[in-house]
């Protein structure tokens, strides 16, 4: 006989699906109730623990949302009650001359941007702080990443990250800004941050930095909406079209990407049948109206995967192409990890030996020395050049610097191969 399963597995099972699902949500529903973030988040954080228990006792609610947007909401207003908050956070989040009611506002709200999460996104990059500033603060409040991987994100320590989150919530308090909805001719001044953000939140989805799956799904699902709301807003701006252009091409994979066990498989593994041909299509359209006007990093990197998307087969990829897109990139957007991409499409390009020459280049390189990407690049090369045993020591130093499960087993696996 089967042992019925525990309530308590469930309700933490249920509590963690919709911290995932419904985080940037309820708190963006709760902000406006305090209009303060850090009380927000303190409401949201004390729902989400008070579902543990009670949804132990009396079964997951049929819209758990809902259900923690209440608790939440109601911890906010005895808060406020109690406490006097209102008189000290109006004047942090509303601007004098900002009358109307809340409700009204929200209808207000609703008519410019279509999406609470947006919204709470504009909000949080506001242009008095510091680009890094309000990505790591969006990442980290509106769409739920732990301090963790918002540092994984920026390929900085956690401590580092978590002191940056701090004070830029202290800057919000000291600058006194407002918690409003960036109107239409505010918008375009907040997109690169916005942009930044949501281009973030997919790439974390995409590859995540931890866990047991390759691919967090409610990330790069709710990167693609974002993407597709900023398209809708701001249709003529080429970076908006370039990111969901790079969103589109680049989910057009996913399915490939790991075997039925869920193992990663390698570009070249992937069967292309399984690729989505019609986010493709969409995706190349965007990429072609992009390059239209000036491409900025968003367009080049989505040419870059419409050439991997159009190719017929793996041999067929254009690596020329590649390499010379990432030379366009590189100007428009010099990064390390541009630098990195830029030095592996140069070794498939011009081989092996080329590879490993542009990757010594940025051995010294403070930015990449965590990054698990760069000694299993390195690791590739030296194994295609014959050079077994530095291939097998640059995959052990990958192995200690990547925490994915999935990625762990990929790379353990092509370190074993070296020995048959």
């Amino acid at each position: 006989m089967t042992n019925p399963p525990d309530t308590h597995v469930l309700a933490a099972a249920a509590v963690a699906d919709a911290h995932r699902r419904e985080w940037a949500f309820v708190l963006a529903t709760t902000v406006r109730v305090t209009r303060d973030l850090d009380l927000a988040e303190e409401c949201v954080q004390d729902a989400y623990a008070q579902a543990l228990g009670n949804w132990a006792r009396h079964g997951v609610p049929a819209r758990p949302a809902a259900w923690l947007t209440t608790v939440a909401r109601n911890r906010a207003l005895d808060l406020l009650r109690h406490h006097s908050t209102m008189r000290r956070a109006l004047p942090l989040l509303i601007e004098d001359d900002h009358t109307e009611d809340i409700a009204d506002a929200t209808v207000t709200a609703l008519t410019q941007i279509p999406d609470d999460r947006l919204r709470l996104i504009c909000t949080c990059c506001h242009p008095a702080l510091a680009l890094e500033a309000q990505v790591a603060l969006t990442l980290r409040l509106v769409c739920g990443l732990s301090t963790a991987e918002v540092a994984r994100a920026f390929l900085v320590a956690e401590p580092t990250m978590a002191a940056r989150i701090t004070r830029a919530k202290k800057k919000i308090a000291a600058a006194r800004i407002p918690y409003r909805v960036p109107g239409p001719a505010e918008l375009p001044d907040r997109v690169d941050a916005v942009l930044t953000v949501v281009h973030l939140l997919f790439t974390t989805g995409h590859t995540a930095p931890a866990g047991a799956d390759l691919i967090r799904r409610d990330l790069t699902e709710r990167a693609t909406d974002l993407a597709r709301m900023l398209h809708a807003l701001l249709p003529e701006n080429p970076d908006v079209t370039g990111l969901l252009a790079l969103v589109l091409l680049t989910d057009a994979r996913r399915a490939a990407r790991v075997d039925a066990n869920g193992s990663m498989l390698r570009l070249s593994e992937q069967d292309r049948t399984r690729w989505d041909r019609a986010q493709i299509a969409e995706g190349i359209a965007l990429v072609r109206a992009a390059l239209n006007r000036t491409p900025g990093r968003y367009a080049l990197q989505a040419a870059i995967a419409a050439v991997h998307a159009e190719a017929p087969g793996y041999a067929d990829t254009d690596w020329p192409e590649i390499a010379g897109l990432y030379d366009v990139l590189i100007q428009v957007w010099p990064s390390p990890v541009v630098a990195l991409n830029r030095a592996v499409a140069l070794g498939m390009a011009a081989g092996p030996a080329a590879g490993l020459t542009a990757l010594a280049e940025l051995s010294t390189e403070p930015q990449l020395a965590g990054y698990g990407y760069l000694p299993a690049a390195r690791a590739h090369f030296l194994a295609a050049l014959g050079r077994t045993g530095e291939a097998r020591l640059a995959y052990d130093e990958a192995l200690l610097l990547t925490e994915n499960a999935a990625e762990r087993a990929f790379l353990a696996a092509r370190a074993a191969e070296l020995d048959e």
